[in-house]
């Protein structure tokens, strides 16, 4: 501690009387006859006179509104050393504020390089601030190449808090819904936002399923459970894709999901659980999507079909309701964005074509007897390890596989 008669001139250094920029007047005296009253007693008849401790603080506060942080910073450290050195320290107290200096003007330093690499205008910052959403064509060609540089160099990715899938957590192993296939309980208050429940299994119908007679007149197909793991592994892509938020983009959340899924995207009806897996592979490997993992992501993928399977009924009757909901709310979006009438027309059609065969999987898997699901899981497991055996340091998974297939064929014509 300093001694006293250097910390009065400390402060008299610090704020010297020329740095009021005016004296007050003497205040009139009240009607008692006093000159100052004291600030927390009651005023009598109307009068209340500013103290010198007001008055002081009033004029000081202008005075540091004046000048910003650093100014002041600046100016008080500069009045602090011309105050020291009449101070004679020991040894100790000299190393201490040395160590003090040294933090304090690290710390300018870093503050003057984010000053400077500031790649954001004062407009984007307020819009971010202020909780607007910024999209690419607000940034100006130097912020959306240096916005760029920084996806590139993979700093973006240390603020992203990892996600864990619902189905990798321990109560996804007791879902319990009704004999009808809809929640038993129905929540009176939903949670502030759907961003809160990432985390969280999904619910189940609110409604109870109706019988698949009900749906169809016939048979369903044989390949459903084949339709099934496809359909599994697009929600799946899509949950990764966006860390388990797709209510912050439905929109591009349905439109990934159904790019990916053969069966909801019209893209074809796939037979057996390897041509389900391998299109889906071959997608994941795309040079859409290659940059996110490629072939190891894609595995990982087949890992959290095989894990939602063993599951069972209740596990697969959520997953179905919760990509209900996904392509439903993109419809609703679509509904206001700005695009042609006939891309509108068409995308709102293959929704809700999507939206009616995934009701129509939730009916079926409803009816099916648990060890169904058990022998899939099998299916897939097995057939897991075939793949990872073909797409095995290869760079290309789609050549890789068609060379295979073209092998098959030689060999059956010989």
């Amino acid at each position: 501690m300093l001694p006293a008669s250097p910390l009065l001139r400390l402060v008299a250094a610090v704020f010297p009387p020329s740095s009021l920029h005016r004296q007050p007047p003497p205040p009139p005296p009240c009607a008692s006859g006093f000159l100052y009253i004291v600030p927390s007693a009651p005023a009598e008849n109307g009068c209340k006179v500013r103290t010198f401790s007001e008055v002081v603080t009033e004029d000081l506060m202008g005075l540091f509104k004046r000048h910003n942080l650093r100014c002041t910073e600046s100016f008080t450290r500069e009045n602090v050393m011309e105050e020291l050195k009449q101070v004679q320290p020991d040894e100790e107290t000299t190393r201490k504020m040395l160590d003090i200096l040294k933090r304090f003007h690290s710390k300018e330093e870093m503050s003057s390089d984010d000053e400077e690499e500031s790649m954001l205008s004062e407009e984007i910052i307020q819009k971010v601030l202020s909780g607007q959403e910024v999209k690419l064509e607000d940034l100006s060609p130097k912020e959306l190449k240096q916005f760029r540089r920084v996806i590139a160099s993979g700093e973006l990715i240390k603020l992203i808090e990892p996600w864990t899938p619902w189905w990798r957590q321990p109560s996804a192993k007791s879902i319990i819904l009704s004999p009808e296939g809809c929640q038993l309980v129905r929540p009176v208050e939903l949670a502030s936002g759907p961003e809160d429940n990432i985390t969280e299994i999904p619910v189940g119908p609110e409604s109870p399923l109706p019988p698949l007679r009900q749906l169809i007149c016939g048979e369903p197909s044989p390949f459903l459970t084949v339709h099934v793991v496809d359909v599994l592994y697009s929600y799946c892509f899509t949950l990764r894709l966006y860390n388990g938020d797709w209510h912050s983009d439905p929109l591009g959340a349905a439109t990934v999901a159904l790019g990916m899924s053969k069966v909801m995207g019209d893209l074809g009806q796939p037979e057996t659980v390897a041509e389900a897996l391998a299109a889906c592979l071959e997608e994941t490997c795309s040079p859409v999507y290659r940059h996110i993992g490629g072939f190891s992501f894609g595995i990982g993928l087949v890992d959290d079909v095989v894990c939602l399977l063993s599951l069972g009924t209740n596990a697969l009757v959520c997953l179905l309701c919760d990509l209900q909901r996904l392509i439903r709310a993109g419809a609703r979006i679509l509904k206001s964005e700005k695009i042609g009438k006939t891309e509108r027309r068409d995308t709102i059609r293959k929704l809700k074509s999507a939206d009616r065969k995934v009701y129509f999987l939730m009916c079926w898997v409803h009816e099916q007897p648990a060890e169904v699901w058990s022998t899939v899981a099998n299916f897939v497991e097995m057939e897991k390890t075939s793949l990872a055996q073909l797409g095995h340091g290869s760079k290309n998974f789609k050549d890789e596989r068609k060379g295979k297939q073209q092998s098959k064929v030689l060999i059956q014509e010989v």
